[in-house]
């Protein structure tokens, strides 16, 4: 599994990297961007924090924004970003250009739906092809955790409920909660998968953590003065299905703070120290 360097920049002692490479699972060129703490080495391997970013975005966003490499080098765990969706000549994309679906709206789902179908394996990518590229070209272990923003929050919740066996801890900043219910998650959901509502479920965080019969620890941030709280996201319908299913989660609501990176940014050493206690279980 061969990778191309993109750039590369010295941060905290460590190196921010961005690279190219061929994905089979998505059938087309995919971008990835990486940190890699100053402790890390052929000698000593560092764990890995994923994390999932939302719609618009891609692997720059949370890199360029969120100020996490100083609590990473720190704290020596790796960062993984990928990009949104697979993209290039070929992917398909929203007929209208809309900024929720197609290209950077991936919804880290499997497509089963024509075009879609072809490229938008996001769920597999991030699950499987991305960590096995990760892991066999820098020098990480096999300790995960998974974290992400909006679209990508939902996508670290469903992931991690999904395969606990996989993650030790998940977190999210403003997560869309309940998508079976709320316009983004609809929109995507019957795209991608159809309009059979009963193969969108495996998608839902506040389904999924409802019925979990194995936890991983888990803690989401939400803003109250975020525009989509209520509409989009929802994140009574978790903190519901958590104290249904006695689920190991912490949720916070914070007063003043939106939807954009500044609130990523004041809280993503919360979150990294959270997943370095669950990292050194």
């Amino acid at each position: 599994m061969s990778i191309e360097v993109v750039s590369s920049n010295k941060m905290f002692g460590g190196w921010q990297h961005q690279y190219n490479h061929a994905s089979s699972v998505l059938n087309c060129q995919m971008r990835f961007a990486v940190y890699l703490p100053p402790q890390a080495s052929n000698m000593r391997k560092v764990p890995v924090m994923y994390w999932l970013s939302g719609l618009t975005c891609t692997d720059e966003n949370f890199m360029q924004k969120a100020g996490a490499q100083r609590i990473a080098a720190e704290l020596g765990i790796a960062i993984v970003a990928p990009d949104t969706s697979p993209r290039g000549e070929g992917v398909p994309d929203d007929v209208d250009q809309a900024y929720d679906f197609g290209l950077g709206a991936g919804f880290y789902v499997n497509a089963t739906q024509a075009p879609w179908n072809t490229h938008y394996q996001m769920y597999d990518y991030v699950l499987n092809e991305l960590p096995a590229l990760i892991e066999a070209n820098f020098p990480v272990t096999q300790k995960r955790v998974i974290s992400g923003h909006s679209m990508g929050g939902h996508g670290a919740l469903v992931i991690a409920l999904r395969n606990p066996e996989r993650y030790r801890s998940v977190t999210a900043f403003s997560p869309i909660s309940n998508p079976i219910n709320c316009p983004w998650g609809q929109k995507a959901l019957q795209n991608y998968l159809g309009k059979d509502k009963a193969t969108w479920q495996q998608y839902d965080a506040s389904l999924l953590m409802a019925e979990a019969d194995k936890f991983v620890p888990a803690m989401v941030e939400q803003g109250k003065d975020d525009s989509f709280v209520d509409e989009q996201l929802k994140p009574n319908m978790l903190t519901a299905a958590a104290e249904k299913k006695g689920y190991p989660l912490t949720l916070e609501m914070h007063d003043g703070y939106d939807h954009s990176y500044y609130f990523i940014a004041t809280f993503i050493e919360k979150h990294m120290r959270f997943h370095a206690a669950n990292l050194a279980k």
